[in-house]
């Protein structure tokens, strides 16, 4: 079952509980994720979906980080709601370790040996994790295995 059908279920059974904040965050998951396949003019796979539902998760993260800093914590904590429904759908994120471990692959496989072949690492790893981790999270663990 696509992430779309999914969201289309559990937008009907919000709909009977009466899950305001739910329903209208998994409509507009839908919206983005129409809206992109309208973009590519194709349907979406799998991991089209798993990257446009992270572009979401991505952008509540800066604004939680932003109204935390403007002092606005009644909105960060509706974005936190927000966050947490759109992770729920998001695949598990992976452990330090199991992200080192690829990073360390990738690292051997692309034989990188200084921070300038970060270009050479980062589509490596990135396709690997496909929305498991975090990408500032990974550069920073990349420049720090190579800038040693």
């Amino acid at each position: 079952m696509s992430i779309f059908d999914q969201l289309t279920q559990d937008m009907k059974e919000a709909m009977k509980a009466g899950q305001k904040e739910r329903l209208s965050t998994i409509r507009l998951l839908r919206n983005e994720i129409k809206n992109a396949s309208i973009d590519q003019k194709k349907e979406l796979e799998k991991e089209d979906e798993i990257q446009v539902l992270s572009k979401a998760a991505k952008k509540r993260k800066e604004s939680i980080d932003a109204y935390h800093e403007a002092g606005r914590n009644d909105l960060a904590e509706k974005e936190e709601k927000e966050l947490e429904i759109i992770q729920s759908y998001l695949p598990h994120p992976l452990s330090h370790d199991e992200l080192e471990k690829l990073i360390d692959d990738a690292i051997n496989e692309t034989n990188a040996q200084t921070v300038k072949d970060l270009g050479k690492v980062m589509p490596v790893v990135m396709k690997q994790v496909q929305g498991r981790a975090d990408g500032k999270e990974i550069n920073r663990i990349v420049r720090e295995k190579l800038g040693v």
